[in-house]
């Protein structure tokens, strides 16, 4: 058993369309390496920097994301076309190298908030102005169904 504690730079595109970890930023592990029967068991927790957008004002969100891993690296993939076809879903030690990048994607990524907010009260922009709902909370549109308008004419014949 061999333990890591280590920092990694982030990959690029480690994130989704709102938010993520810019290239380059340091992915904090904490991972244990066992050796087992079928492979390599790497299990800890990765911690990451994401910076994005709140998906209702566009205001910058900055957090730290953590992730628990669990994955088994093994020594030979089960062979295509089995019962269990799920060599795409194996990870492979391949000579002395494992590849942590997709663990850590399929990890990380999963964790981030799919629409991030700036704080949980966030009330977003006015979808017709723009206007910042939190600045003024009584803000609104007077909004009249155009198949009135019609109407509208004969209240002013009759006038």
């Amino acid at each position: 058993m061999e333990t890591l504690d280590e920092v990694v730079p982030a990959p690029k595109d480690f994130g989704n369309a709102l938010i993520g970890a810019e290239e380059g930023s340091d992915i904090e592990l904490n991972l244990r390496l066992e050796s087992v029967v079928d492979g390599i068991l790497v299990s800890g927790t990765a911690a990451v920097e994401v910076n994005g957008e709140c998906s209702l004002c566009l205001d910058p969100v900055a957090e730290t994301v953590s992730a628990d891993i669990q994955e088994l690296f093994v020594f030979q993939k089960a062979p295509q076309g089995g019962p269990n076809d799920e060599e795409d879903e194996q990870y492979a030690v391949e000579g002395d190298v494992i590849d942590l990048e997709p663990v850590l994607r399929d990890a990380v990524i999963l964790k981030l908030p799919f629409q991030p907010l700036c704080k949980d009260s966030c009330q977003g922009l006015c979808s017709e102005c723009g206007i910042r709902l939190e600045e003024d909370p009584g803000h609104h549109h007077e909004v009249l169904d155009p198949r009135w308008k019609a109407l509208e004419g004969l209240l002013n014949e009759e006038k």
